[in-house]
């Protein structure tokens, strides 16, 4: 995937967060202030609130998952004011399945039962563009996610719906043939995206000033 998906040389590229829950980002192209949507919280909010402590960034965690909305109930226990949306991403506004990992331990649960599992829990869905105007974002300076094999379809609907963050941070899940993931990432620099990094199966792209301007005109 290295080899035929390479990332461009950005000269302002810093990880936040943690080994585990961090990502790399263009940190040049983030304003102060910026409104930033990180779909998948698990228990490692490491990368949320780096943004909030950084770039007072108005963060918004948006994660179903009944251990991961226990986990974020706990951190504003202890005084930090890390925004809650108690619902999945997808390709429609909709209630769908989460099916459990097949390891009891972990947290993610996964749309589109990526382990095989038949455990589940059912969670309202929502679009991005739709969860936009229902919090009233007319832009959006971050997206994050890591959505358990769910970011194809969100992805998809997004180009459909003209949604175009600035910074794209997207976990492609690892059970999916590679061909998929070139081919999204392929989509994605038509739509004007710059792939900037690449740290094992997490991509980081920048919506080009050009495309942008493009897009308005």
């Amino acid at each position: 995937m290295l080899i035929t998906c390479q990332p461009t040389g950005y000269p302002h590229l810093e990880r936040l967060g943690s080994d585990y829950g961090g990502w790399v980002i263009p940190t040049d192209a983030l304003p102060n202030g910026a409104i930033c949507y990180c779909a998948g919280a698990g228990e490692d909010v490491t990368f949320e609130l780096e943004l909030m402590r950084r770039f007072q960034a108005n963060v918004y965690s948006i994660d179903p998952t009944p251990r991961a909305l226990r986990y974020i109930a706990s951190l504003k226990r202890d005084g930090l004011n890390l925004r809650s949306i108690p619902l999945g991403l997808w390709s429609s506004t909709r209630r769908m399945r989460f099916y459990a990992p097949e390891n009891s331990a972990e947290v993610s649960h996964s749309i589109a039962n990526l382990q095989r599992t038949t455990d589940w829990f059912e969670a309202d869905c929502i679009t991005v563009s739709d969860l936009m105007s229902n919090l009233g974002h007319a832009k959006l300076d971050l997206l994050k996610m890591d959505i358990e094999g769910a970011e194809y379809e969100v992805l998809d609907d997004m180009t459909r719906s003209k949604v175009a963050p600035r910074i794209l941070c997207v976990e492609f899940d690892q059970t999916t043939p590679v061909r998929r993931t070139l081919e999204m990432v392929r989509k994605l620099r038509k739509e004007g995206y710059e792939l900037l990094h690449i740290d094992r199966f997490n991509f980081t792209f920048l919506k080009t000033p050009q495309s942008e301007e493009m897009s308005v005109g």
